[in-house]
């Protein structure tokens, strides 16, 4: 039996099977063995927490183990297939293993490379923890006049060393794929960090720019301010009363801030252009090329304005002192306008004083508005300056007509009485006559619907007419008689006293003695007070600091201020020839005071001049034609 080829052939396989079951076993033991080997070592390092698997089914170790496990065992039975002579079905595997070997080689070899990256980036991150905690950052921010305590030291310093850390991950990451074999991803990658290291230097170039810049501002800042407190300019902005603008702070603050900020813009420039982004810096550069030239225009605009501010604030102080001192609140409140004289109140030479404040601010906003050419806002100005004088028009139109209604009012109650001794009620139709007819006067001046206030004022005009025609021609004869024998005896009713006509024109004479000599009084007041404001500048101008020669200002504190508005302060005419020119000067002994004196051999035209009479309609008529021309 044991001579059959048969049996001859497979007794002599026997051992070599035998051989590989024994290597099969062996193998197995020690893929165990190997598997266990790493799941322990992965244990004991806390790759799961590091990984954050340490709650799932596979978890780091048991897929590390696994795979090893099946490693080894794969290639003992790749082995025991050699043995056996089995190259048909050894040869997949075979394949595979290879490929799986090469797969575990690049692995092996991007993990040496992690490795090593990960102790360098520990190195270097250890290194500038320990140099950060010993430089002492603090002082360094308060040299270059920064705030010390807003500055967390521990955060800068570890922000600075994370950064650090995961760049030089960073730069292996390339390496890592390449040993990986990942060339599709590696290429890409790597031409980005390539452009990404290329870039750090003109980062690190435009950071350089920028501390340096603003350390040097804001030196050059400290540096002008100091020298501006030095020279006294905040308290000549005192005595100017321009720092009132800026209240909080002071002039020469703000002028330092102003000289920081001009350092920094070009500062900026530098650094946008050494970071060669044209798609940022180009459109930022032109930006900042704008803000410096239209900073001049904008500093000039700006101290325009600030001198329009004094010059208006000075004007309107001339204005309310001469008005006042003229009897312009005297006069108004005789004209209605009632104006209190508690200090700080409302007063009518205030009032003025305020809008004249208001216009030379505007004209100086204008003019500003113009240098910094805002085409725009200069022509809506330009039109609300052109619109002003109608709207002024205006309003003195309705002053007129208030005064001229009140003044009719007053008039007419004075003269003309009832029986009872009350004032008629034609004074009341007078006095809204002449008010409808200032109020459509004003209405015109302002052009607003010219055509529908003209048209409403002649129909209602032609209205009354045509009602008055119509009842009195037409439907009401008979009533109209009756209106008229009322109206008669209404007029017939009405006393006209002499005494309150006479007492009338003195208290009107009267009137106008007290407002020529508070006008003469003011004009004395204001003369006085010119002088002793030119004596308060030129003391204050003596008493200035000393300044630089390139800074010198002129002697004459109002050189400058000389020109139309320099005639209000000298060239107002003495007060005993106010009067413009007029051929009569106004002196204590001739007072033309706008009314006439009843001639001796003029017939008064309301009979006895002791007795109140009734109304003489003949006499009155016969007084109108023979009375001189100027009278009232």
């Amino acid at each position: 039996m044991f001579r059959d080829p048969y049996y001859s052939n497979l007794f002599s396989w026997l051992p070599d099977l035998l051989l590989g079951i024994i290597v099969l076993i062996i193998g197995f033991i020690l893929a165990k063995v190997a598997g266990g080997i790493v799941v322990k070592a992965m244990k004991k390092g806390r790759m799961n927490e590091k990984l954050n698997m340490q709650h799932e089914k596979w978890s780091a170790d048991r897929i590390a183990g696994t795979i090893v496990f099946f490693g080894i065992l794969l290639f003992t039975i790749l082995i025991f297939f050699n043995m056996m002579n089995l190259n048909t079905v050894s040869s997949p595997f075979l394949d595979v293993f290879a490929g799986l070997s090469g797969a575990v080689i690049g692995i092996l070899k991007a993990g040496l490379i992690l490795l090593l990256a990960w102790v360098l980036a520990t190195v270097v991150k250890k290194l500038i923890l320990s140099a950060g905690h010993k430089v002492n950052v603090h002082k360094y921010v308060s040299k270059v006049g920064g705030s010390a305590e807003s500055v967390d030291k521990a955060q800068w310093i570890s922000t600075a060393a994370n950064v650090a850390f995961y760049l030089i991950l960073l730069l292996f990451i390339p390496a890592v794929l390449n040993a990986l074999g990942l060339t599709g991803v590696s290429g890409p990658f790597e031409n980005l960090l390539t452009g990404f290291v290329a870039f750090i230097p003109k980062l690190v170039g435009a950071i350089l720019i920028l501390v340096v810049g603003i350390v040097l501002a804001k030196i050059v800042r400290m540096i002008v301010t100091k020298l501006l407190e030095s020279i006294g300019t905040d308290k000549v902005a005192e005595k100017l009363k321009v720092s009132s603008a800026v209240k909080g702070t002071s002039i020469s603050k703000v002028i330092g801030t102003i000289v920081f900020v001009l350092i920094l813009i070009p500062v900026i420039i530098s650094a946008l252009e050494v970071l060669d982004l044209e798609g940022i810096s180009q459109p930022a550069i032109v930006m900042l090329n704008d803000i410096m030239v239209m900073l001049p225009k904008i500093i000039v605009a700006i101290a325009l304005i600030l001198v329009g501010v004094y010059v208006a604030k000075w004007v309107k102080g001339v204005v309310e002192t001469l008005l006042a001192n003229l009897g312009v609140d005297a006069i108004s409140n005789k004209m209605g306008v009632k104006s209190s004289t508690r200090p700080g109140s409302f007063t009518v030479s205030s009032v003025i004083g305020t809008i004249v404040q208001i216009v030379v601010i505007l004209l100086f906003v204008v003019e500003a508005l113009q240098i910094v050419q805002l085409a725009f806002m200069v022509t809506l100005a330009t039109a609300i300056f052109a619109y002003l004088p109608m709207v002024l028009a205006a309003v003195l139109i309705l002053a007129v007509g208030f005064w001229l209604g009140n003044l009719a009012e007053k008039f007419i109650g004075s003269v003309m009485q009832t029986k009872q001794g009350n004032p008629h009620i034609l004074r009341y139709v007078a006095k809204y006559a002449i008010l409808a007819f200032a109020f459509f006067m004003a209405l015109s001046q302002l052009g607003i619907a010219p055509a529908i206030i003209n048209a409403a004022f002649i129909l209602i005009l032609g209205g009354v007419a045509l009602a008055f025609g119509l009842a009195f021609g037409l439907g009401g004869r008979d009533h109209a008689s009756r209106y008229l024998s009322k109206m008669e005896s209404s007029l017939q009713d009405v006393e006209v006293s002499k005494e309150s006509w006479e007492q009338q024109k003195e208290e009107m004479k009267h009137h106008a003695e007290q407002a020529k000599q508070q006008a003469k009084d003011g004009m004395a007041v204001t003369k006085a007070q010119v002088e002793h404001e030119k004596e308060h500048m030129k003391q204050a101008t003596e008493q200035a600091p000393p300044v630089p020669p390139s800074d010198h200002i002129p002697g004459d504190p109002e050189a400058g201020l000389r020109g139309s508005a320099h005639s209000d302060v000298n060239d107002v005419p003495p007060a005993e020839n106010f009067g413009g020119n007029d051929s009569i000067a106004f002196t204590e002994d001739n007072v033309d005071t706008g009314y006439n004196e009843v001639e001796p051999d003029e017939e008064y035209p309301y009979g006895d001049h002791n007795q109140p009479s009734r109304f003489n309609k003949e006499a009155h008529e016969q007084w109108n034609n023979q009375k001189p021309k100027d009278d009232l």
